[in-house]
Formats: structure tokens, sequence, C-alpha cells
């Protein structure tokens, strides 16, 4: 099923990734609020899983050494377009943020956005943002999300089947998923449509 799921994202996000940035481009002050929290400090070693079309390039400093992996090669190919016209040094690969082709403590924070909705594991996903995390390193999950607690709310129930095929999940609940992972939450804020869009940052023990 994850292989069926990662050759259907790959076939999805190539379709969308020459119109992606117009798409995403709603997104910008809530990626700003995330990478805020994150507080990324020159020489610091960066991971942005899921980097898409690079969006979050736009908003990050100079002074981290920056490594993005993106499943889809046609989206890697913008995002280093992207790097290229803001000067910035990225180690662009494609991967899957299910299984990291990184050694143990290699980074010291994460960025997370918008992935953890459409990875077809994202149990795996924070599971290896852990396992790749120096201890004491943070990773910042920037996402939509239903209530950790109670019923899901009928309309997600609803909207899932046919929101999951062509685009995201919008019934995954953040605690469960973070539970065991490794990451501890220390911050956790709403960040649109009353809280269906949420921050969290996370911490390595």
């Amino acid at each position: 099923m994850s292989a069926f799921a990662n050759f259907w994202n790959r076939v999805r996000y190539s379709s969308w990734a020459p119109f992606y940035d117009l798409i995403a481009q709603h997104t910008r002050s809530m990626r700003c609020r995330s990478l805020a929290q994150l507080n990324l400090q020159p020489g610091e070693r960066v991971l942005i899983v899921g980097a898409g079309t690079g969006l979050d390039l736009d908003l990050i400093a100079t002074g981290p050494i920056v490594t993005a992996t993106d499943l889809t090669p046609a989206m890697l190919e913008r995002l280093r377009r992207r790097a290229a016209r803001l000067g910035l040094a990225v180690d662009a690969r494609v991967m899957d943020g299910q299984a990291l082709e990184f050694a143990d403590e290699s980074f010291d924070a994460v960025i997370l956005h918008f992935i953890v909705a459409v990875i077809p594991d994202p149990v795996r996903c924070m599971r290896e943002a852990a396992r790749v995390l120096r201890p004491g390193g943070r990773a910042v999950i920037l996402d939509k999300f239903a209530p950790d607690d109670g019923p899901l709310p009928l309309w997600l129930r609803l909207l899932n089947p046919l929101a999951s095929v062509l685009a995201t999940h919008v019934n995954r609940r953040l605690g469960p998923l973070l539970a065991g992972s490794g990451l501890r939450v220390i911050h956790r804020e709403p960040a649109a449509l009353r809280g269906f869009f949420q921050i969290a940052l996370a911490m390595k023990d």
C-alpha cells in the first residue's frame, strides 16, 4: 500500500509542480510563523522533509546549512532553481520521508511543512525525523489536523476520502502521531481556519 501511495504522490505532485507555488501562496504567513518558532541559528544543520518547490527557502536566512528532500524530482528541480536565485547552497535530494537516508543525529532542526498529512505513514515519518535529530534538536510541524480528542467531526469523515485521493488527508491527529516518536511537543498553536491548520514545535530529549 505504501509503495502505491508513494507512486501516486509522485504522479500527482509532478502534475502540480508547475502550479504549486500559485496554489500554496496562501501558506506564506503560516510558514513564517512556524519558522519563527524554530528560531534557526547560523551554522545549524537543517533538514526540510517534503520540501516541494522550496517555498520555505524564501524565509530562511543564509546562516543555516540546509538539506532538502522530496519524493518528487519535478518539485526538487524547481527548488534547485529557487535556491540558485536566492544564492543559497542547498543539498537537494530525492528521498522518501518515511526512510531518510541519513545517519542518526545528523541535524539540529527538521522542518515538516505540509508533509505529515500527505505522507502514507506519518508515524514512520515522525520517527525518522526524531532519529536524524541530535538530542535537544527541534522539529517544527505545520499542517492540517483533526482534534486530538473526541469523535472525528462528520465533515472531516465525509471529506477525507476525496481529499486524500486529490491532495491530502484531513483526518489525522497530531498527538497520536507523535506518541512514541521520540519528539516532545513544547509549543502548539492554531495557524488558520480555527485551528484546523496548526503549528507545533517539538524537541528530541
